[in-house]
Parts: C-alpha cells; sequence; structure tokens
C-alpha cells in the first residue's frame, strides 16, 4: 500500500506542480505532512539539503522521501511520479506547439498563471523564513561554529572582490564551505 501511496502523492505533486520546484514545494509539503512520511522540521532540512544537491529539488524530495518511506523501489516509485507528468506535458507539447502557443486562449491563461506561480514562491520564503526565525528564537545557544564559517566566507568573498576584483564562483564557495565545515566542525 505504502508504495502505491508513494506513487499517487508524488504523481499529485507532479501533475500540479507549476512554477517549478520552488512553487510545489507547498505541495509537496501537503502530501508528504498529510501522509505522515516526515516531520515539519524534517521536511524542511530536506527542502534544504535538496537545494544544495545537484538535480532539481522536487526529485531530490521524492527519492529521499520514496527511499526512506520504502526502500529502492519507493525512491524510484515517487521520482518516476513527480517527473511522468512533466515528461508527458512536454511530449504533448512538442507536437503541438506551433498551433499551440498561436492560440489567444493559451495565451491568456499563460499570462493568467505567472501572478500565481509568484504568490506561491513568495508564499513559500515567506514561510521558511518565519519557520526558521521561530526556531532561531527557541535555541538558547548560539552555534558559534555556523559564526565562524560565515564569518570566513563572507571575508573571503569580500577579500576577492576587492584585492582580485573579481567574484569567487559559487562552485568554489561551495568547496570552500565544506573544506572549511570540515575543519571547524571537525575540531
Amino acid at each position: 500500500m505504502i508504495y502505491l501511496d508513494l506513487f499517487l502523492g508524488f504523481l499529485r505533486v507532479g501533475c500540479f506542480a507549476f512554477g517549478g520546484a520552488y512553487g510545489a514545494i507547498p505541495l509537496i509539503r501537503d502530501v508528504v505532512l498529510s501522509y505522515g512520511w516526515l516531520a515539519d522540521e524534517e521536511l524542511t532540512y530536506m527542502i534544504a539539503v535538496s537545494e544544495s544537491t545537484p538535480g532539481p529539488i522536487m526529485v531530490n524530495l521524492a527519492t529521499y522521501v520514496g527511499s526512506s518511506q520504502a526502500g529502492l523501489l519507493g525512491a524510484v516509485l515517487a521520482t518516476l511520479a513527480v517527473v511522468l507528468p512533466s515528461f508527458i506535458i512536454i511530449l504533448l507539447v512538442m507536437v503541438i506547439l506551433k498551433t499551440l502557443l498561436k492560440n489567444k486562449y493559451m495565451q491568456a491563461i499563460l499570462r493568467g498563471l505567472k501572478p500565481c506561480i509568484i504568490g506561491i514562491i513568495l508564499a513559500t520564503g515567506v514561510y521558511m523564513v518565519i519557520s526558521n526565525c521561530v526556531s532561531l528564537a527557541r535555541e538558547t545557544s548560539v552555534n558559534v561554529q555556523a559564526i565562524i564559517i560565515t564569518t570566513i566566507l563572507v571575508a573571503m568573498i569580500v577579500g576577492a572582490k576587492s584585492i582580485f576584483k573579481k567574484r569567487i564562483s559559487p562552485i568554489m564557495l561551495i568547496v570552500i564551505s565544506a573544506c572549511v565545515g570540515i575543519v571547524v566542525y571537525g575540531i
């Protein structure tokens, strides 16, 4: 039964996830919390991890949830379910693209969806900021290691920009963050 639940739950996410991954986060949150697959805090952490790992956020989240609930087959089914609607839609759009985009009604629908997608993404960002601020306010201790890492990274960004007149690439920042994290948290 868990396999069917995973497939149908993430198929629903894949069918109604307009606006990309950030627009899909509320849908994923609703499905995952309604089935009780993850707690809200754990889901928030997994969203952060999914953003920082290669690949689409929806696919990463579906794979993780499927794997944590039903192993390898669950991961495959959840991932397949979340990408299947997009795959089918792209195939259909490729076939009828020329006539579809010239249709004035389709253009009106697409123009109408843009503000909705912006609102969904904005609401997700506000929700995540508020929930993180609330969880930070509950903590009584300060994470000194995180402050050290942040200070080092900011100093490197500012230093590289002022000394070399160049910005550090995001990939290099990720590598530097990983190395500094290993040193700081390893001590």
